[in-house]
């Protein structure tokens, strides 16, 4: 026992001196004038990207390359094989950071050597096309188009005034708001939305989804928690809310009137306050299907691992 001790601390201090990387930092900025409405475009395999809201008709991007390295010498070298682009096309600005191919051989996860961020301001009205394997992203208050995309870590998104598709494997989403329709996708994580006044798709394996306020259609499915949610209005069209690893609460306006179709394997459906046509079911049981207020768009909840409760507000 004792030898085999010794032999697992000398392995692990053998490989010690491969994973304990000294860092060195290198800023590179540039500055473009550019029109408003125009597309920020950035991918990057190795950091996070962050966009902000800046003053004027520029944009400015910063990007800040973490090298492993001992010392300048060596960062510089590492540093050639890395392909940096920071270029205005017309009035979009792109932004890219690729590194060359992976070697043959075990890196223990120290590949690539350098990953680059990048923290960028562009004007209040300016559309955004991100793309990351290897952190978050994180989008300010913004007029326009926001498309986003990371399987290394979370998103989080301001107030837009436009639409929103957003997706990562890696982490949580969250949204303050959005005008236009929006599309949340992780399977990594949570999803929480504030305010969605477009048409709302909302998808993930690994967590619960939380909406504040909805007011238009909500498709909202998830396996890995409870889903809750609030809409506003008269459904504009049919809504679908389902989990199968939690509860489903959903709060609904005392007039709107819509097709209730209420369903569970784990638990009871409770409506409070509702004026319903009982078809199939009934309160306090896994199934409640009928009428509110004469009837409209079909709201359909499903869980089988948890309760049901619809509230009238």
């Amino acid at each position: 026992m004792k030898t085999r001790t010794f032999l697992l601390a000398a392995g692990l201090a053998a490989l010690a001196p491969l994973s304990a990387f000294a860092k060195i930092e290198r800023v590179v900025e540039k500055t473009f004038t550019v029109q408003p409405g125009g597309t920020l475009k950035v991918e990057t395999s190795g950091g996070g990207i962050a966009v902000e809201s800046g003053p004027g008709d520029r944009v400015k991007v910063v990007a800040k390359e973490t090298i492993r390295a001992d010392d300048d010498a060596e960062a510089d070298a590492l540093l050639k094989d890395l392909t940096l682009t920071i270029e205005q096309q017309g009035n979009d600005v792109v932004v890219k950071a690729k590194y060359a191919s992976t070697p043959l051989g075990f890196h223990f996860g120290s590949w690539p050597p350098v990953q680059v961020s990048f923290v960028v301001a562009v004007p209040a009205h300016y559309h955004t096309d991100l793309h990351t394997s290897g952190g978050g992203i994180t989008v300010g208050d913004l007029t326009g188009r926001v498309f986003a995309r990371t399987s290394g870590g979370g998103v989080r998104i301001g107030q837009i005034d436009g639409t929103v598709d957003a997706g990562t494997s890696g982490g949580d989403i969250r949204l303050g708001s959005c005008t236009g329709d929006t599309k949340l996708n992780t399977s990594g994580g949570g999803i929480r939305a504030e305010r969605i006044v477009g048409r709302a798709d909302l998808r993930t394996s690994g967590g619960g989804i939380s909406v504040k306020l909805v007011e238009n259609a909500l498709q909202a499915h998830t396996s890995g928690g409870g889903v809750d949610a609030v809409i506003a209005g008269t459904l504009k069209d049919d809504c679908s809310l389902s989990t199968s690893g939690g509860s489903v609460r959903v709060a609904v306006d005392r007039t709107a009137a819509f097709r209730l179709d209420a369903a569970t394997s784990g638990g009871d459906v409770h409506a409070a306050g509702l004026t319903i046509r009982i078809e199939n079911g009934g309160l306090g049981k896994s199934r409640l299907v009928g009428d509110v207020n004469g009837g409209g768009p079909l709201l359909k909840l499903r869980t089988s691992g948890g309760g049901i409760d619809v509230k009238m507000r």
